[in-house]
């Protein structure tokens, strides 16, 4: 009950805050991960998720050092996995967002976007309900980056029927598509 508590003293909404007191909405579990290009960021985001005080455990799937020759898709996985199994939420960093994007997306159920400013990580959340926030290392100074994160983590999805709609059909390609995927 006191998780309950702690998390509606950040939610102003009260569509949210009454599907939070029915326990049909949990507290939420962050998934970080980048590659080398968004390593450096990734510490600094860790560090603000921590400081800002939000009711969120956050887990870092790697990498823990600096390494110029790791690659982008094995982050993904690991994140996107967790996020998948716990349905949570992930942060993934890479050069430009773009590749930990395609790897993330191509798991059935996740879905990601590359964001790069306020406004696509407010729509990334409203319109689209995304599970995974994507942006780039190199192409995304630090205080944007914490704004944007910040945004997404606090706007809730509004499922209008538009929204629904479309969200639906990408579901509808996903499971057309997924089950005969060539490699």
């Amino acid at each position: 009950m006191n998780d309950i508590n702690n998390l509606l003293k950040d939610v102003k909404d009260k569509f949210w805050r009454d599907r939070i007191k029915k326990g049909k909405i949990k507290q939420t579990i962050i998934y970080i991960g980048a590659d080398h290009a968004g390593f450096e960021l990734k510490e600094k985001l860790k560090k603000f998720l921590a400081k800002e005080g939000y009711q969120f455990e956050f887990e870092d799937f790697g990498p823990y050092e600096y390494d110029p020759n790791d690659d982008y898709p094995d982050f993904a996985v690991k994140v996107c996995k967790k996020v998948l199994e716990t349905n949570g939420k992930g942060i993934l960093i890479c050069g430009t967002g773009q590749g930990m994007d395609r790897a993330a997306n191509k798991m059935p159920g996740i879905y990601a976007e590359v964001c790069w400013d306020e406004n696509t990580a407010k729509h990334a959340r409203e319109h689209s309900n995304v599970n995974v926030l994507c942006f780039g290392g190199r192409t995304v100074k630090p205080e944007l980056a914490k704004k944007m994160v910040k945004i997404w983590l606090e706007t809730p999805f509004m499922p209008r029927k538009r929204h629904l709609r479309r969200i639906n059909k990408i579901k509808a390609i996903e499971k057309k598509y997924s089950k005969n995927a060539k490699n």
